[in-house]
C-alpha cells in the first residue's frame, strides 16, 4: 500500500529538509503552502510573513479550518495512485480530518520538534523567507491559536527530534522510512 506521510511541526522545526529526503528518495510531494503563494500572487500581493498569515486565515474563513486538504485532496489522491507522497504543510486537525476520511490507513503523520530557541536561530539565517525571533514567535502564536496546529503534533504516529545536525536528522528519517 502506498503512504502519504504527513511532516508537521512549527516554522523552523525542520519540515522542508524532511520533505527533501523524501523526494530524494523518490516520494511525489504535495506542498500544502503552494495554495497561499498562488494566491497571494493572484491577489497581487507581495509576499510576506504578514501577508501569507493573513491569506492563510482567509482561506480557513472561506472554505473552514480543512481549507487546505479539500483544496488538494484530489492531487493527493491522484499522486498516491501512483506512488509514496510526501505532504508538505499539512497544519490543521480539520486537514488531518478530512486526508483522514479519504486516505485511512495510507495517511501517516510524522511530526518534527525542534526546540524553541533552535527554531528561531535556524529561520533567521535561512536564506529564503528568513524570520526575525519576533516574527517567529507571531506565526507560533497564530499557528497555535488559530491553525489548530496543535493536533496533528500531538497525533503523530512518529516523531523525529531535530535538535542535532542534519546527519543526525537523516539517520532518524532512515529509521522512519525502513519503519513503514
Amino acid at each position: 500500500m502506498n503512504k502519504a506521510v504527513a511532516v508537521v511541526g512549527m516554522c523552523g522545526s525542520g519540515k522542508s529538509l524532511l520533505c527533501e529526503y523524501f523526494c530524494r528518495e523518490g516520494w511525489q510531494k504535495v506542498y500544502f503552502g503552494g495554495v497561499t503563494m498562488t494566491q497571494l500572487k493572484k491577489a497581487g500581493q507581495p509576499i510576506s510573513e504578514v501577508n501569507e498569515r493573513r491569506m492563510r486565515e482567509n482561506l480557513r474563513k472561506t472554505y473552514g479550518m480543512g481549507a487546505f486538504a479539500l483544496l488538494l485532496k484530489e492531487e493527493i489522491l491522484q499522486k498516491l495512485q501512483q506512488g509514496n507522497v510526501v505532504l508538505d504543510g499539512l497544519y490543521s486537525w480539520s486537514e488531518y480530518i478530512i486526508l483522514k476520511e479519504a486516505l485511512g490507513d495510507s495517511l501517516v503523520l510524522l511530526a518534527v520538534v525542534t526546540d524553541c530557541g533552535i527554531r528561531k536561530q535556524r529561520l533567521a539565517t535561512r536564506t529564503v523567507r528568513p524570520l526575525t525571533a519576533e516574527e517567529v514567535d507571531a506565526r507560533d502564536k497564530a499557528e497555535i491559536e488559530h491553525s489548530e496546529k496543535g493536533g496533528p503534533i500531538a497525533k503523530a504516529d512518529h516523531y523525529v527530534i531535530n535538535n542535532g545536525t542534519e546527519q543526525q536528522l537523516k539517520q532518524q528519517f532512515e529509521e522512519f522510512v525502513r519503519s513503514l
